[in-house]
């Protein structure tokens, strides 16, 4: 394991530090990098993942974040995306998730398919503003759901992930919320309306 800490440093440091690590591995290999921004961690993503590495990354708490990149071996030196400070990557689309599957038909094929959605979500140019999960969505932001990982990983970048309340409650899991904040149907509805795009699976 080899940590990175880049708490405090501006563009593009962050991306510098790490590519330098990511370049001085001889085989597989978990960098971590600390950093206190969300536009670092879309930075830091978008280098690392362009150089083949498998990345996830996680809020720890206010200005408090971690990448985890996972290298399978050694990276080409020239490899991997120009040290750059690029700007915000969130757009002003809303994802609102109302299920904890995707379409019908299989139950089994839908949570597939739902978690196959959140991870794609991930690799969007262009991130959504924000996630809203409400009625059965609510389980996916839970404890036991699938897509925690994908789902903190976005939080990291800065999309608010937000799960209604009186959802949570209704099946049993206010005390279970693992990513992102709890909200009401006020809040829901005018993100709704503000939003400039609103994709719903």
């Amino acid at each position: 394991m080899i940590t990175v800490n880049a708490m405090g440093d501006n563009c593009p440091i962050p991306v510098i530090k790490t590519k330098k690590a990511m370049q001085e591995i001889t085989g597989p290999e978990t960098i971590e990098v600390l950093v206190d921004n969300e536009i670092a961690v879309q930075n830091v993503t978008k280098m690392a993942v362009s150089s083949g590495g498998n990345v996830t990354s996680e809020k720890l708490g206010e200005k408090e974040f971690k990448v985890t990149i996972q290298m399978n071996g050694a990276v080409a030196r020239e490899a991997g995306e120009e040290a750059v400070c690029t700007p915000d990557r969130k757009g002003d689309t809303i994802v609102v998730i109302a299920s904890d599957k995707m379409g019908s038909g299989n139950d089994e094929l839908g949570k597939v398919l739902i978690k196959g959605f959140i991870f794609a979500v991930t690799q969007l140019e262009e991130l959504p503003k924000a996630m809203i999960f409400y009625n059965g969505g609510a389980t996916l932001t839970a404890e036991g759901s699938d897509s925690l990982e994908d789902l903190k990983s976005l939080e990291a970048q800065g999309v608010e992930i937000l799960t209604c309340g009186t959802c949570l409650n209704y099946y049993g899991l206010t005390d279970k919320l693992e990513v992102g904040s709890v909200t009401n149907m006020y809040t829901i509805v005018e993100k709704m309306a503000e939003a400039g795009k609103i994709i719903q699976p």
